[in-house]
């Protein structure tokens, strides 16, 4: 006898809409996070958590302390699972669709004064001769977190960036260098050397009211401590003190070279690793052209020679 052929077991078909489910699960490391993301309530969430779990023979997610953690199988889809869905977006918003000069958009940048100050004008002078009708807002820099790029309030944040999350996209933008600021007449400049520096009180620019950083680790492999008499949250605050009193600051050269006219810049007298001004944008929006065009423009202006 002849056997017959084996009926081919053809896969199922794959729902796209659990790759989406599973991209949102992994850049929130939360069902109650990607259900926000998605527009779903929990439960629905938690649904869809368990059809992946079963698609793909994996816990995905498992609980850790108070939150949740991606097991290794999660991991290492995490990054081609991403490009995979920024392709699908891109393919259903036409990326050549994008018509600059039609374009009706409000980007949101967190950033210092210090960069608004000095890259503001040109960015909404170029931003302004490409795409008319989009408005820029800068938000301050309150707080360094990531939840406001994950839930799409924050377009893009600009400064010097610390830790954030594992999915967030950084690029270095430039790097700056620390200089110390007074007023024109002031007793330092007479002789600027550690322990003078030293003598004076500071004023320290910090979002989070810090009063010590770098320098302070700088003066003290040296031997010399210096006090810092204030901590305001901006560039303009620190300056105004400032120009109108003894105390000495000290902050990033190209970042605030606008606000300092009229005052006097010098050398630190002691070595101060430099910094780097940084851009970050959540990778939902990574194949988006609009938001593309947006990186392009702030690079542009910050490539440009000071």
């Amino acid at each position: 006898m002849i056997a017959k052929p084996t009926a081919r077991r053809h896969a199922p078909p794959i729902d796209m809409n659990l790759l989406v489910t599973l991209d949102a699960l992994l850049s929130e490391g939360s069902v109650v996070g990607a259900a926000q993301r998605l527009n779903l309530s929990p439960p629905a969430m938690s649904r869809q958590l368990a059809r992946i779990r079963h698609l793909i023979g994996d816990p995905v997610l498992v609980r850790a302390g108070r939150g949740l953690v991606p097991t290794p199988r999660a991991e290492a889809l995490r990054d081609r699972l991403r490009r995979l869905v920024s392709d699908a977006e891109a393919l259903v918003r036409g990326e050549d669709d994008l018509d600059l000069s039609r374009l009706e958009r409000t980007f949101v940048i967190r950033a210092s004064d210090g960069f608004v100050g000095t890259f503001g004008a040109a960015l909404a002078s170029l931003a302004a001769s490409q795409a008319p009708h989009v408005r820029l807002r800068f938000a301050p820099e309150d707080a360094e977190d990531v939840e406001g790029l994950r839930d799409g309030r924050i377009d893009a944040d600009v400064g010097v960036i610390g830790t954030m999350g594992p999915e967030i996209r950084l690029q270095t933008l430039f790097h700056d260098r620390f200089v110390g600021v007074v007023r024109p007449d002031h007793p330092l400049l007479a002789g600027i050397t550690p322990e003078r520096f030293s003598s004076f009180p500071h004023v320290s620019v910090s979002r989070r009211g810090r009063f010590a950083g770098p320098i302070d680790e700088a003066l003290a492999t040296h031997g010399f401590t210096r006090f810092v008499a204030l901590a305001v949250a901006n560039f303009a605050d620190a300056l105004a003190v400032v120009r109108m009193s003894d105390h000495v600051t000290a902050m990033p050269e190209r970042l605030t070279e606008p606000a300092r006219a009229g005052l006097l810049s010098f050398d630190l007298p002691v070595p101060v690793e430099g910094l780097a001004i940084s851009l970050a944008w959540h990778p939902r929006f990574e194949a988006d052209p609009a938001h593309r065009w947006l990186r392009g423009i702030v690079r542009e202006v910050c490539g440009r020679k000071p």
